[in-house]
């Protein structure tokens, strides 16, 4: 009786850890990255937590978007949102500081509390793989068009928006489409 139920359990295990799909990530966030300070992060971390990914520069005229994302931090971190900063210098080279100065400039002008990650190329020739799936490969193609464009990944891990650079992250459009992935368990 003792040895049936072993093997029972040993079964049990050995089925449910070979289920198609058990832990499996899903591509939006099969990426590794660097965080400002240089350190590898696997997006991977964010698995079954709502995602807002936008390429950020500290000397734009959308850098106050900064404040709102910061905001939403604030209001949805404990809820389950992730917002993910990803600096870039691809337009009009206004992200011209190094990780060290961006993390400076976004902690003492905006409380920035929200992960950020290393400056990428998030356009055209050393596109980074992240950005190459975003704007190549996942439901909502096509280039970044300027600064602060937003992303939506829901808890499926599924990209499930995208929001242009001038619609800004308090908008009823994102706060909706952000409280409904929160919705979903």
């Amino acid at each position: 009786m003792l040895r049936r139920m072993f093997f029972a359990v040993v079964a049990t295990v050995l089925v449910s850890s070979n289920v198609e799909g058990a832990d499996k990530v899903p591509v939006a966030l099969d990426f590794e990255m660097k965080t400002l300070a240089g350190e590898p992060v696997k997006l991977s971390k964010y698995q079954g937590k709502v995602v807002l990914l936008v390429n950020v520069a500290s000397e734009c005229g959308l850098t106050p978007q900064y404040e709102q994302l910061q905001a939403l931090h604030a209001k949805y971190a404990d809820k389950g949102l992730a917002i993910v900063g990803v600096p870039a210098n691809e337009f009009g080279s206004q992200e011209p500081g190094s990780n060290e100065e961006i993390a400076t400039f976004c902690k003492q002008n905006y409380g920035v509390g929200f992960d950020m990650l290393s400056k990428v190329v998030v356009k055209g020739d050393g596109i980074c793989p992240l950005y190459d799936y975003l704007t190549n490969k996942s439901p909502f193609p096509g280039p970044i068009g300027w600064n602060f464009e937003k992303f939506l990944i829901g808890r499926n891990g599924e990209v499930v928006a995208r929001f242009k650079p001038r619609t800004r992250p308090d908008e009823p459009e994102v706060i909706a489409a952000i409280e409904a992935e929160l919705a979903k368990k």
